[in-house]
This record gives C-alpha cells, structure tokens and sequence, in this order.
C-alpha cells in the first residue's frame, strides 16, 4: 500500500509540474506577442511615423483633374454664340454603395432613370469605384441628390455648352458632344484652338470622399482660347427671320442666304432651312444638321450670265453698246433646243441681261469660245475650295473638256453643266461689287485689311454693275428692289437634279445682287429649294427676300439711303412687303 501511495503522490506532482511549465510557455509566448506589438506600436508612432503618415495620406490623399474651361465663341462684336457653363455631374463608388439602399428610389426619381437599372449597374460594377449617374445637371438637382446622403455617391464639376442663339447661328457654330469635343461648324473645325489643358491637384477628403482641403495645385488648368466671328448677329437673326418666312410661305424643301462684306470677304451672315436647336438635340436629324451653303451642290443657272458678259467685255471684242440678234427666240444644237421667254430680237448687251436671254448669251459664248468663259469663272473661284476652312465643303464642278461641243459652250453661259455651292457663288458677285478683286473668304474677323487678287478690271465690272442695275430696275428682278437703296442683281431658276435626271415640276428659285448698286457694300445670295406655292421663278421668290434682308441690313450698317422715293407711301410699301 505505501509503495502504491508513492507512485500516487510522484504521479500528481508530475502532472502538476505539467501544467505548470504549460501555463508559463503559454503567457510567456502571449507576453511576447504583446511586447512585440508594442515595440511595434511605439516603432510606427514615435521612432519611424512615416510609414503610418504616407498610409494615412494614401486612404485621404487623392489626385483630382481640374477641368478646362472651353473657350468662347461671340459675333463679331462680341455677342457670345457659344459658352460654357458651370454643372454638376452626379457619380457614385458601387463598391460603398449598398445596391439594396431604399434611399436608391428616391434617386432615380431624381435623376429621371430606371430604379431596377440603377441598382442592376451598382451590383454589376460593385468591384469598380467609380460610374456615372447623370452627367452635366443643374447645380439645384446636384444639392437635391447630395441631400439624400448616400454612401458612395458624389458630384462633381464639369461644364456644359450653351448656346445662346439657338438655331439662328447653329449651322455655323455648330456644336460640341457630352464631353466639350466639337462635333459640326465651327465648334469641330477650331476644337483644338477652342480646347483647353485640364489641370491637376491634390486635395484631402474624409471617408465620405468629400473634398476638406487643397493640398498642391499640380497642374494649373490652362482654358481655351477665345474665337471671334466674322457674323454680325444682328444681320444673322434678320437673314434667318427672312428665310424661314419665305421657305414656310411657299412650302418648300428648304433654303438658303449668305451674305458677304464686299471690301473683305468677311460673311456677315449665313443661313439655312430647316435648322436644329443645338441646346436640345432631341430631335436632331442627318438632314438639318449640314450647312447647305456650304456643303451643297447646285447649277447656277443665269445667275451666271452677268458672269459670262464679263468675259466678253473684258476679250475686247464686245462693248456695252454691242447688238445681238436674237430671233427667232430659239436656237437648235442636233437634239437639244434652248429658248427665250419669246422673241425679243435684236438686244443690246444689257437687255441681255435684263431680259435674261439664253439665246443672246448663248450666241457670246459660241462667239469667245468655253475656255475664255472657263477661264473667267475659275478666277472668280469656282470649281475650288474658297479656303474658309468649314468642315464638309463642297468643292463644285467646273467643266473643262478637250474640246467644247457648241451647246456645252452655250449651256456653261448660262449656268447649267457645273455646280457651285451659295458661298461660291457669293464671292465671284462680291469680285464684281467691289470692282475686280478676289478676296480670301473668311468666317473669322478680320482685324487687318485683306490682301486680295485683282481678276478683272474696274471698267468691266462697273459696266456688268450697270447691267445689274438694269435687272432690279425693269428687268426680272423688280421685286428685288430694297426699300430706299438702289440695288443690283441677277434671278436664275434652275431645275432640281432628282434620282432620274433634272426634275420637270422642282426648281430651285436664286437671287444673286449687291447694293447700294453705285457702291456696294454687301452681296447677298438667296436659294430656295422646291417652292410649292405656285410661284418658283428667282424673280418671284427670292428677289423679295432679298429686297427686304438687304433693306434692313443696310440701315443696320448706317448706310445712307440713296433712293429718293414717295415718303408715306414708300414706308408703308415697304412695311407691306415685310409682311
């Protein structure tokens, strides 16, 4: 029994002795484990606190860009066509944002989408930090969403372009997309100039990612540069008012106007129908957005023949007082016939004109031969780009075959057989009202004077002057007459080219002119496509939208009246025709 007691006894202190030396291996690796923590805390916090602070800085700290503001565009007195302003776009982190939040119905109310596709994208997205929700909104709906306090949603600045014209300058000014990038007119064709460098800085935010404090401006942003335009908006709201009246009173497919500074080839205005808001794009179409005086193609028709009497009087072989026989009113070439309105018979040059003779302008140009006429209408521009720059230009036709058959002599003297855009056909009127020189066009303000090509002599085109003047006065542009100044120009009235050919019952109705005649200071083109109402000659047409843009411009301008005409009764003509 005593020996079983021993063992017993040695048994118990073993165990004891067991538990013990466990217990010390256990609080001494935990004393351990507690000493090296806070060697390490006294480490971080006292002899190295870099580390915890470029932690720190690295979960406050952030890099944000700093927008550019896009420069403006204004007319030519500084009247702003195109600005940017101050918006707040709404953004959220989906990997803060709880796609189960109620507050998330509120939201999309807000924003005006679908609440089932804002939770369906926070979920699909919940490893990115960053998606947008509605970009470029009002500052007061910005306040709204942020007042909502979701976690994972933010806003910040951007800029949204307005413009203040509206559809009035949209075909020149064009417009920029969502992100400030030109897309049509100007906008697109001076989107580098326009552009400015975003910056950079560091900022601190809290755990919300709000904004506390500007650390270091990196990069400052650096805006766009400003542009000025030649457009005098003044003469663009009156063009536009004008044009639209016209194309809506005879129901036709669309229209347009440029007008031109005859001493710089500065355009004042330039206009077309239909035409888009470019501040709501809703309803944009393909068809509207081009700017058809510059991009599309058309036959001038007689607009050219004051053109091809410049070529004759300029070869020496005609003089204003030269005669042309024109009975029996027709000529034949094999198949093809061209006619006058009637028989005028013998004409002088300027009732050739007046009158608009195909036959008696046809005989010159058989006489001078294509080329010479070609040649003329080349110096003036056509057939070329006018090097103003605008996307989308349209270059035209000009023929030059190796040798002219007679009706394609007698067809080009009249304006069919080539195709020139209104702005082209602008600029070779304006060589003609500012007495000989071609101008480089420009849709930029001019601050010096132009450096200019002289093409034809003084004396010719102050006689093709005269002859214009002869048109307005009793020809077939009466009804260009504007108001107080005298005037100038020429009517054509073409046929419209469809899929099968030239189109029996579709014209297109232009006036060409200047004014005042004796010294022009504006030449004004007007194109009307397809008018319905009955009525579609130039003379019917477009002469009287060009009678009463050019009135109303030139008393802008301060042009003094040249006309002396019957007092009351002349205003309320006038006031009349406006109507």
């Amino acid at each position: 029994m005593s020996g079983q007691g021993a063992q017993t006894t040695w048994s118990k202190r073993v165990a004891s002795g067991l538990k013990a030396w466990r217990y010390g291996s256990v609080l001494g690796v935990f004393l351990m484990v507690v000493a090296v923590l806070a060697w390490r805390l006294v480490d971080l916090h006292i002899v190295d606190n870099e580390f915890l602070r470029k932690q720190g800085d690295v979960r406050t700290i952030r890099v944000e860009s700093i927008d550019a503001h896009r420069g403006v565009i204004s007319d030519r007195y500084g009247e702003p066509l195109a600005v940017s302003t101050p918006v707040q776009t709404i953004w959220a982190n989906p990997s803060e944002t709880n796609p189960d939040e109620a507050r998330l119905t509120n939201l999309a109310r807000l924003l005006n989408i679908s609440e089932a596709n804002l939770r369906d994208r926070l979920r699909a997205y919940a490893s990115r930090e960053f998606i947008y929700l509605r970009r470029k909104v009002q500052p007061g709906l910005a306040r709204e969403v942020m007042a909502l306090d979701i976690d994972g949603v933010y806003t910040r600045q951007e800029y949204r372009r307005y413009y203040p014209a509206g559809e009035v300058t949209a075909h020149i000014v064009g417009f920029t997309n969502i992100d400030e990038r030109g897309q049509e007119g100007m906008e697109l064709a001076y989107n580098q100039w326009l552009s400015g460098e975003s910056g950079r800085k560091r900022v601190l935010k809290d755990n919300r990612g709000r904004v506390i404090k500007d650390l270091t401006l990196i990069r400052d942003a650096s805006p766009g540069h400003n542009l000025q335009l030649s457009i005098d908006l003044r003469l663009q709201y009156l063009a536009y008012r004008e044009l639209k009246a016209v194309v809506g009173a005879h129901d036709a497919r669309g229209g347009t106007l440029v007008m031109l500074d005859v001493d710089t080839g500065e355009v004042l205005a330039m206009v077309n129908q239909g035409s888009y808001n470019p501040n709501d794009r809703s309803q944009l179409s393909a068809e509207n957005l081009r700017n058809k005086a510059i991009t599309d193609l058309f036959e001038p028709g007689s607009t050219m023949k004051p053109i091809s009497m410049a070529a004759a009087l300029e070869s020496g072989r005609y003089s204003i007082n030269t005669t042309i026989d024109t009975a029996p009113g027709y000529r034949r070439f094999g198949r093809f016939t061209i006619r006058d309105h009637r028989n005028y018979g013998v004409m002088n040059l300027t009732d050739i004109i007046a009158k608009s003779s195909n036959v008696g302008i046809s005989k010159i140009a058989t006489d001078l031969g294509g080329d010479t006429i070609r040649d003329l209408y080349s110096r003036l521009g056509l057939g070329q780009p006018t090097g103003i720059g605008f996307p989308g230009e349209a270059v035209g036709v000009l023929p030059s075959p190796p040798k002219w058959r007679p009706v394609e002599e007698a067809t080009l003297s009249y304006g069919y057989g080539m195709s020139v855009n209104a702005l082209q056909l602008a600029q070779a009127y304006m060589v003609i009202a500012n007495g000989g020189v071609r101008y480089p066009l420009s849709l930029i303000k001019q601050d010096r004077e132009p450096e200019g090509q002289r093409v034809l002599s003084e004396k010719v085109t102050h006689e093709v002057r005269n002859m214009l003047r002869e048109v307005v006065s009793k020809g077939t542009g009466k009804r260009a007459q504007p108001g107080f100044y005298s005037a100038g120009g020429k009517t054509g009235t073409v046929h419209l080219v469809g899929k099968q050919g030239y189109e029996d019952s579709q014209y297109k109705a232009i006036f060409a002119g200047m004014a005042p005649i004796d010294n022009p200071r504006i030449v004004t083109v007007v194109a009307v496509d397809a008018p319905q109402s009955g009525e579609y000659y130039g003379g019917e047409v477009a002469a009287p939208v060009f009678a009463r843009v050019m009135s109303d411009a030139l008393r802008l301008l301060n042009v003094k009246p040249e006309l002396e005409v019957g007092g009351a009764n002349a205003l309320a003509k006038t006031a009349g025709e406006r109507g």
